[in-house]
């Protein structure tokens, strides 16, 4: 269970760290106030042939080009990074969760070939005292 777990969280930092590299622009074409075409890959399509006419003389086309950059770098801290405090909780933190995800093996032991005890006094007659 801890090795599907820890499987899945580096896969899913692995993912996070990929988009957050990307870079991508989404470009909109407006005729007036309604939006014709959008684009993510490449250049937003003009209205048509007849629509530009119309611009050229009105201005009314309008293209929105919207980037979004990724992170450019990415740093790496390394150990010498770290002062005591950050390594004490770090310390407390791994020792305190450890204990939590060990898998305890159970054993179950079968009591069917023992015999109970012998009972040397009657101690419900001794004391008098009998479930009803």
């Amino acid at each position: 269970m801890k090795q599907v777990f820890s499987k899945i969280a580096s896969f899913l930092l692995a993912l996070l760290v990929l988009f957050s590299t990307f870079s991508f622009t989404v470009e909109k074409h407006y005729c007036g106030d309604s939006l014709m075409d959008v684009s993510f890959i490449g250049n937003a399509n003009d209205c048509g042939l007849e629509m530009q006419e119309i611009a050229a003389k009105t201005s009314c086309c309008k293209n929105e080009i919207h980037q979004i950059k990724g992170q450019d770098q990415l740093r790496q801290t390394q150990v010498d990074d770290f002062d005591f405090s950050k390594q004490q909780f770090l310390a407390s933190f791994y020792f305190s969760f450890n204990d939590l995800f060990l898998e305890q093996d159970s054993k179950e032991i079968n009591y069917n070939n023992i015999s109970p005890p012998e009972i040397l006094l009657d101690y419900q007659v001794i004391y008098q005292s009998f479930l009803i």
